[in-house]
């Protein structure tokens, strides 16, 4: 294969190739949000409340797409290489398989895992009247129950959401900013989603009372077919580069309290050449020096 590598010819073409390179520390992940062909309005309101979620950092294309994301992958990938998203949530709709999503994520623009759902109880945004967070809240995630830790296909689904909803990475917090909460709980076979804003009332102290009001969208799911990556690729997909790696340092060890000891390696001293602090009362009397020298008389001092 010969691969043909053209020079961009304006700055908007390399600023645009620049941005695509690989980072050390990459991008926060965007997400494309695709209606099939066959999307009711359901389906069509769902993707519509998880963009409003997701924005800033997702794309929603708006024309239906006649595509089935297990049976061809190609069209998947090819937006996900046009628009440099690498996950996705796609919504479709059939008498087999109704009210249907398939939530996945890409690895080198191919598509390393995905999981299909079916919505069996829908609440929209606009049914519940409260009042909402703005765009571009950071949620906090909270999973509840067994299965997505004893169940693989679930602890997998769980990464995946994990993926899809956690936002940009940040450096510090502040309690102001804890505002949005998105809870998933696994019961009886079934996924339920909820989302709420966080009041913080006064409590009288220091620390705020919180109450939690349901905000929406709220999403009652179940588990349909699966498609998750092999061990060796889903484990090539989690290494990291060599820059991000910390370096290891010699001779440093840390307690469960996060207390940092430093081992050092000296030779053995002779503390009788100890340097000390020079006193008058530390200063070494003639008899005590002619003891150290074997007994030799000091010398007399010259007389004026």
């Amino acid at each position: 294969l010969i691969y043909c590598y053209r020079k961009p010819k304006t700055k908007r073409a390399k600023r645009f190739l620049e941005k695509r390179e690989p980072k050390l520390n990459e991008n926060t992940k965007n997400a494309m949000l695709i209606k099939g062909g066959n999307a009711n309005l359901t389906v069509t309101e769902v993707l519509k409340d998880i963009y409003a979620v997701k924005k800033p950092f997702a794309v929603l294309y708006k024309r239906k797409n006649i595509t089935r994301p297990f049976e061809d992958q190609t069209s998947l990938e090819f937006f996900s290489k046009k628009s440099d998203c690498s996950l996705f949530l796609f919504g479709s709709h059939s008498k087999k398989r109704p009210n249907n999503l398939i939530i996945g994520r890409m690895f080198d623009y191919h598509v390393l895992d995905m999981i299909e759902l079916g919505v069996e109880k829908f609440v929209s945004l606009k049914d519940i009247k409260n009042s909402k967070c703005p765009e571009g809240t950071k949620p906090m995630l909270i999973f509840a129950g067994d299965m997505f830790d004893v169940n693989e296909e679930y602890r997998r689904l769980k990464s995946l959401l994990i993926d899809f909803f956690r936002g940009p990475t940040v450096p510090s917090i502040r309690l102001a900013g804890l505002e949005y909460v998105l809870h998933f709980t696994a019961v009886d076979g079934k996924i339920y989603m909820r989302s709420y804003k966080v009041l913080l009332k006064k409590s009288g102290c220091k620390i705020p009372r919180i109450e939690l009001e349901e905000m929406g969208p709220s999403l009652d799911l179940v588990m349909r077919r699966t498609h998750l990556a092999s061990d060796d690729l889903y484990k090539l997909s989690l290494k990291q580069p060599k820059g991000l790696k910390p370096k290891k340092k010699k001779n440093i060890s840390h307690d469960v309290f996060g207390t940092t000891y430093g081992r050092i390696h000296m030779q053995k001293q002779d503390l009788s050449k100890l340097q000390t602090r020079k006193m008058k009362g530390l200063k070494k009397r003639p008899a005590e020096k002619s003891a150290e020298d074997g007994g030799a008389t000091p010398k007399k001092s010259k007389s004026a």
